[in-house]
């Protein structure tokens, strides 16, 4: 498990245990444009599966952000599912966040992450992520099929 603390008291968890996943869901579900509908079984086997991390702000400790990667924890990691509460934008958490997980993956020998987004390269360039060449990578994605 790693913990981290902010300067301003926001703790950084990898603790399963510690995530509400019904909030999780909830913003998710309703307000990420990558997961709109998504149900409550899918993300609670998403997160049982990846590597979670939650932020929690200071005092009563009610969380206020998410990610999720997927990784073989020595290579390779898909950062996911980050999520920040809207009342808690504007302090820099989304990047701080982005940031700590780079840098906990980086302890692991996890050397390359991905990342898919529409709005957020602002908040991740800041971090050294940099966009992908489109000839090198390829997808396959189901999602549209029954």
């Amino acid at each position: 498990m790693f913990t981290l603390t902010r300067d301003d008291g926001h703790q950084l968890s990898t603790e399963p245990a510690r995530l509400d996943l019904d909030l999780v869901h909830h913003w998710l579900s309703t307000d990420a444009y990558w997961a709109l509908g998504r149900d409550r079984e899918t993300v609670g086997r998403a997160f049982a599966d990846s590597l979670p991390y939650g932020v929690y702000r200071p005092g009563d400790g009610r969380q206020v952000a998410v990610a999720r990667v997927v990784t073989d924890g020595a290579t390779f990691a898909w950062l996911c599912d980050v999520y920040v509460d809207r009342s808690a934008r504007g302090r820099g958490l989304g990047t701080w966040l982005a940031g700590q997980v780079r840098d906990h993956l980086a302890t692991l020998g996890v050397r390359r992450i991905v990342l898919a987004t529409s709005d957020a390269h602002g908040v991740y360039a800041k971090i050294g992520f940099a966009p992908v060449e489109p000839d090198r990578f390829m997808e396959y994605d189901g999602r549209g099929q029954a």
